[in-house]
């Protein structure tokens, strides 16, 4: 698969045809997503509540399904105010949605914040005072985890 076809691919814009999933009952049952190697996805400990994690910062996030590239407006003002943004591009055209994508990554850019898939075609854009906790490596740090059920 070409280079433009996978940056497609990893933007949502395009189906990964390499990479086919489908999600049904039979797929769910032999790879659960919260499944490591085996074992429950183990609570990291350096996460913290909300209110101890950063006590000055505004508590709200937008969440924005754009029908039309008109909508990136409502995305900068809010991303402008500091207000994370999910954006949902699910309903969008595929052109339309690559515009969106592309004024959101010069959004970020600009106010040194940063854009993050989450989803096919569903993106984060965080101000630069926030941190994005990943789950990656959670299940190696130990077997005390909440959700282990060993």
């Amino acid at each position: 698969m070409g280079s433009v076809r996978k940056a497609s691919a990893w933007l949502g814009l395009v189906d990964d045809n390499d990479d086919e999933r489908y999600y049904d009952d039979d797929y769910a049952e032999e790879s659960d997503p919260g499944q490591t190697g085996g074992q429950a996805w183990v609570t990291d400990v350096r996460a913290r509540p909300a209110d101890e994690a950063a006590p000055e910062q505004p508590t709200r996030i937008a969440t924005v399904t754009p029908e039309s590239f008109r909508d990136a407006r409502g995305i900068g003002e809010l991303f402008r105010e500091g207000v994370p943004v999910i954006v949902n591009l699910t309903s969008m055209e595929p052109a339309d949605a690559k515009r969106v994508v592309d004024f959101a990554a010069g959004l970020t850019f600009g106010l040194r914040g940063s854009i993050e898939r989450v989803a096919t075609r569903v993106f984060l854009l965080t101000p630069a005072d926030y941190r994005v906790l990943s789950g990656e490596g959670a299940g190696r740090r130990g077997q005390g985890g909440f959700f282990n059920q060993s």
